[in-house]
C-alpha cells in the first residue's frame, strides 16, 4: 500500500470514510452529532491539516490521516477496511514522515485508545469536553 497526498477533490469520499468509521466505532455519537460535525470536517478540519490516504487497487479511499504540527488530528478507516493494517500504516507514516507524536482520542472509543496504546502512545492528560465543547471526554496521548 502506498500512502498518497489528498487533494480537495477527495474530500467528499473522505467524508464517507469518516462517517463509516465513526458509525462503527463511536457508538456514543448520535445522528444529530454526525450531522453537526460533517460540515465542520469538510470546511474547517480537512483544510487545516496535512492529509494523507491509502487507496484500494481500484482507487477508492480506504483510510486517511490528518496531521497539524506534531499532532494527529484525525485517523479514520473505512469500516469494511478495518483490521487490515491500514490504520497502523497511516499512523507510522504520520510519525515517521510528518513528525507526529501526539493525538487526542475519545475516551468513549476503547478500540482507538487500545490501538494507540498498542502503538506506543501513553495518556498524558484528560479533558471532559471535546474541542467543540461537547461532552465527549478526550484523552491526550503522547508517543
Amino acid at each position: 500500500m502506498i500512502v498518497e497526498r489528498v487533494v480537495p477533490e477527495d474530500y467528499s469520499e473522505m467524508l464517507e470514510v469518516w462517517e463509516s468509521s465513526v458509525r462503527a466505532t463511536h457508538d456514543f455519537i448520535s445522528d444529530e452529532d454526525i450531522k453537526f460535525y460533517k460540515p465542520i470536517i469538510v470546511q474547517q478540519a480537512f483544510p487545516a491539516v496535512s492529509l494523507r490516504c491509502v487507496k484500494s487497487e481500484s482507487g477508492s479511499i480506504l483510510g486517511f490521516v490528518g496531521v497539524h504540527g506534531s499532532k494527529i488530528e484525525m485517523l479514520f478507516i473505512l469500516n469494511e477496511a478495518r483490521g487490515h493494517g491500514f490504520g497502523a500504516l497511516l499512523l507510522k507514516y504520520a510519525i515517521e514522515e510528518l513528525n507526529a507524536n501526539k493525538v487526542d482520542v475519545n475516551e468513549q472509543n476503547p478500540q482507538a485508545v487500545g490501538f494507540y496504546e498498542h502503538m506506543g502512545f501513553k495518556v498524558e492528560s484528560r479533558s471532559p469536553l471535546d474541542d467543540m465543547g461537547k461532552p465527549f471526554p478526550l484523552l491526550h496521548m503522547t508517543l
